[in-house]
């Protein structure tokens, strides 16, 4: 009877050594050891979190706009002649009335003295033509005097009549003429460059203007916005002003706060938009003519809305999402619909509740599921509300 023989190790089981076989095992135990969870041993990625909140928010419509003056006169001579004293200088304000420019008076000052000379020689003939014809017609009934004398003294006092007429409206345009002499500001305002000065000769409606005025105070801001809001702007004009701010272009404070003052009559087909015009009192002259602002119209207020920082909202390639931090401190991939942005909050319609936490910083680290370390939320930026409408 044979002894059975111990079974017989595999070539390559005989030549590899034991010290390789120890690293080996303590790795498959490591492995079998961390299957206990999906996010088991995942560091958590640390973001910036914020939360959702419900507010009044105001709507507005914003753009650029062109400040414009309230009112503005190019100066012009209606009279020939040279300019004989200037009562302005560049950048003067002037009130309506004050006196800008006096053109040499002495020529329209003799054509209203033979005008008014006219006018007293033919008055004396008349009145001796009226003496005539009454004393004709005593003789006319008498007989001593011919019809036809006496027609033709009618005639002469009708025709002294008439040209005395035409010398009182002569003299009446050579006073005219002559008041044309002194130009006086039409408008309050301020003047800009005076464009020419004391001793030049001009013509009379010269095509050179002697000076603009522009009117400050009060002052426009024109702007335009879509056409699809045109409707609801009609609707807020019919219960009352809407508020209107200019803010600088450079750095966006507040220049100044106005009301809508009106809206042009039709849409420019070209671009879709219609030009609205806002009215501001100016009283600091912070708004200047051709100067750039940027225009916000208050167009009304919604109550109740969801709003979140700008920057939690992420466009993917089906659409816009938020992540939001769940109980257990994952991230949740959520889409939403985003509306209007207003002073770096934006509206969101849908998708997300009131009082929720979402990711403001650090969602390029984040996957559907990750666990995340969060910041404390900070302060929702100001400007939903009690913002004005």
């Amino acid at each position: 009877m044979t002894t059975p023989t111990p079974l017989a190790r595999s070539p390559r089981a005989a030549r590899l050594p034991f010290r390789f076989l120890l690293p080996v095992l303590s790795l498959l135990l490591l492995l079998s050891g961390c299957g206990g969870g999906e996010n088991k041993g995942k560091k958590a990625v640390p973001v910036s979190v914020a939360t959702a909140e419900k507010r009044t928010m105001p709507v507005v419509l914003k753009a650029v706009g062109t400040v414009e003056a309230y009112a503005s006169v190019a100066i012009k001579a209606r009279l020939g002649g040279q300019i004989l004293e200037q009562f302005v200088h560049d950048g003067q304000d002037v009130r309506q009335g004050d006196a800008l420019f006096r053109i040499d008076p002495r020529p329209y000052e003799a054509a209203v003295r033979e005008a008014r000379a006219k006018l007293d020689r033919d008055q004396v003939l008349l009145k001796k033509a009226n003496d005539d014809l009454r004393r004709y017609s005593g003789l006319i009934e008498k007989s001593v005097i011919s019809r036809e004398q006496y027609d033709q003294t009618e005639a002469n006092a009708k025709s002294l009549a008439a040209t005395l007429r035409v010398d009182q409206a002569e003299l009446e345009s050579r006073e005219l003429d002559l008041s044309y002499t002194l130009i006086s500001s039409p408008i309050d305002g301020r003047v800009g460059h005076i464009l020419v000065t004391q001793g030049n000769v001009i013509k009379a409606n010269d095509d050179r203007d002697l000076a603009v005025i522009n009117q400050l105070k009060p002052i426009y801001v024109t702007f335009s916005v879509p056409e699809q809001h045109v409707t609801a702007i009609l609707r807020r004009m019919g219960e009352g002003s809407l508020p209107v701010e200019a803010a600088s272009s450079s750095d966006g404070s507040l220049l100044e706060s106005g009301v809508l003052a009106s809206l042009d009559n039709t849409v420019d087909k070209t671009t879709g938009t219609i030009k609205l015009k806002a009215s501001f009192a100016n009283e600091k002259l912070l708004l200047w003519p051709g100067q750039f602002v940027r225009a916000t119209l208050g167009l009304t207020a919604r109550e109740g809305v969801v709003v979140v920082p700008s920057r939690a909202v992420q466009a993917g390639n089906k659409g816009q999402y938020v992540y939001v931090v769940t109980a257990q401190n994952t991230a949740e991939l959520r889409p939403v619909t985003a509306g209007t942005i207003e002073d770096g909050l934006t509206i969101i319609e849908s998708g997300l509740e009131g009082g929720e936490t979402v990711v403001t910083e650090g969602q390029i680290r984040l996957v559907p599921g990750a666990p995340v370390q969060a910041a404390k939320p900070g302060p929702a930026p100001a400007g939903g509300e009690g913002a004005k409408p």
